[in-house]
């Protein structure tokens, strides 16, 4: 990241006021992808979520084969795990984030694609542990490489991996089905560049799903 912000500097060592800009402008960027994890929202979430079930759903089977699969992939030593999930509903997420969570593998960090999301709800997804592709960058998918918004973006998945934080990525967006979606390719790509640039040795790839007799 300090790389291309003194490369944008004109060879300029990054000191001062330039030092101040990039760095407020990393910040920005930043906080556009994600938010620290409150742990009070997530357990009040959780106790929501399981009251909705109950209205919504005359059942919810837990498929115990791959509960078993997912949680021997977890007690592999020093490996980040990478779910990935096909997209059926807008639920996905926190249906699949409240399984995990509750199975004692943590709060994954789950990638919300390119779905218009109003301002508040989108603070307090960040603050269940969703991340955000930065809005500039879904507007040029081609341009991830490039500049600080790549940069950042590819630092920060790194630091993911790097501190073994479940990451969840949604391969296609609802209604669109069996296409891998534009921002699904932006997030395996990073992951892809943090095992080839040696951020992390390896990562372990686990699917996972749910299945709907209707969808809600």
């Amino acid at each position: 990241v300090r790389d291309v912000a003194t490369g944008r500097s004109r060879g300029s060592r990054g000191d001062g006021p330039s030092h101040r800009r990039w760095k407020e402008k990393i910040l920005e960027i930043l906080a556009e992808i994600q938010a620290p994890l409150s742990l009070l929202m997530l357990r009040l979430c959780n106790w929501a979520l399981l009251k909705l079930l109950n209205r919504l759903f005359l059942g919810v089977q837990l498929h115990r084969g791959q509960l078993e699969m997912v949680l021997r992939a977890a007690r592999t030593s020093n490996v980040p795990l990478v779910f990935l999930s096909t997209h059926k509903s807008q639920l996905d997420g926190l249906l699949l984030s409240f399984l995990l969570f509750s199975q004692g593998l943590g709060a994954p960090r789950v990638t919300v694609g390119s779905q218009a999301c109003s301002p508040r709800l989108r603070a307090l997804l960040t603050r269940l542990g969703a991340i955000f592709l930065p809005s500039r960058m879904e507007q040029a998918p081609s341009d991830q490489e490039e500049g600080l918004l790549g940069a950042v973006l590819a630092t920060y998945v790194e630091e993911v991996l790097r501190s073994r934080q479940p990451l969840l990525i949604f391969l296609e967006e609802p209604p669109i089905a069996l296409r891998l979606s534009a921002p699904a390719q932006q997030w395996l790509a990073m992951v892809y560049r943090a095992v080839r640039d040696g951020a992390v040795p390896d990562v372990l790839l686990v699917p996972v799903g749910i299945a709907y007799d209707v969808i809600p």
